[in-house]
């Protein structure tokens, strides 16, 4: 006997099917017309490679910490991430490069004091607002900064310690120089906050970047530098570099010899303090979704007992906070920082 084939009775119940079967049709069209930020936010990012601006010059800390996280997140979310180095202007050019960019993810900044704590006081006018421009994403780390010397004109000038250096930089007004890896950053502005509380002159060099300034400290043909801690740590244990006091309020451990600024300084130097910090950002208009996903794969890496050893070793406090909690200390250190560059007259434009 044949099969006897089933119809729907032309009735209430045959309609209530057909809708429903074009209601199943209508969510399948409406699905393929989702904008770029709904499917990101439904987690589709990234479906392309990520870039992190650095914006400074290789070799220096803000690059070492964007290079240690780059393959973190590659291995996180599946997607390269790549460093593109965009040095210029204290940092600023490489903000602007990310300020202008799309938010959808496919472009972030390592951040620094400098771009998103001290620019906005220092030059007249920036090129990007560190508030508005940007979402913050996490603190990957805080620094302090080393004041050190070329180990070989350190010994030639009888140099061993901060007062040995302020007494021959002020028998020798303006006859040393002072390196730093751009105008405006924390590498300056400590050197700026040096000079006005010790009453010594060093001619400023900037830099593109600390690595470019740490080879000119290491041939000698610059002075002193108040460099970021990781950056100047292998030639300090190569004894290139002679590391005379770290900037901070506490000694590092990653160089317990070394004393603080304030503490090597003595009464001139009270309440001497001026470390740095790097954070990832995102341009504004970043869904949110990205960006508490990559909050919290960094958040986990900087936990694991590996990246810890290795960042703590280089004189760096692991960070990972919320995006919420990034943004206040972003607002508490421009409003820090604003005061240095009121106290110490430090300007650019």
């Amino acid at each position: 006997m044949a099969p006897t084939s089933l119809r729907l009775p032309a009735t209430s119940s045959r309609r209530r099917a057909l809708a429903a079967a074009a209601s199943v049709v209508a969510l399948a069209c409406a699905a393929t017309l989702l904008t770029p930020s709904t499917a990101q936010a439904q987690g589709a990012w990234p479906t392309k490679p990520v870039r992190i601006v650095v914006p400074f010059a290789p070799g220096g800390t803000t690059d070492i910490l964007a290079r240690a996280m780059a393959p973190e997140l590659s291995r996180a979310f599946g997607q390269q991430f790549i460093v593109d180095n965009r040095a210029g202007a204290g940092g600023n050019v490489g903000a602007e490069v990310v300020a202008k960019s799309p938010g959808d993810g496919y472009t972030l900044l390592m951040g620094t004091v400098g771009t998103h704590g001290i620019n906005r006081a220092l030059y007249s006018k920036l090129p990007y607002d560190p508030i508005k421009d940007f979402v913050p994403i996490t603190l990957v780390a805080a620094v302090p900064n080393v004041m050190v010397m070329n180990a070989e004109k350190a010994k030639a000038q009888g140099i061993t310690n901060v007062q040995d250096f302020i007494r021959v930089a002020k028998a020798n007004p303006g006859k040393m120089n002072m390196a730093s890896s751009g105008n405006g950053t924390s590498i300056h502005l400590a050197g700026e906050l040096f000079k006005s509380m010790t009453g010594t002159f060093m001619l400023h060099l900037p830099y593109r970047g600390s690595g470019p300034a740490l080879l000119d400290m290491v041939a000698g043909n610059a002075d002193v530098m108040f460099d970021n801690l990781p950056s100047s740590m292998a030639q300090i244990k190569a004894g290139k570099l002679t590391a005379l006091a770290v900037t901070s309020s506490e000694r590092s451990s990653a160089l317990p010899d070394v004393p603080t600024v304030e503490q090597a300084g003595g009464p001139t130097l009270k309440g001497y303090e001026a470390s740095s910090w790097f954070g990832l950002l995102a341009p504004a208009g970043t869904p949110p979704d990205i960006v508490n996903r990559i909050q919290q794969e960094v958040a986990k890496s900087l936990a694991t007992p590996a990246m810890k050893e290795r960042l703590v070793a280089q004189g760096a406090i692991p960070g990972g906070n919320t995006p919420a909690d990034f943004a206040k200390h972003i607002d508490s250190e421009h409003r820090k920082w604003a005061q240095v560059v009121k106290n110490s007259g430090a300007k650019v434009d």
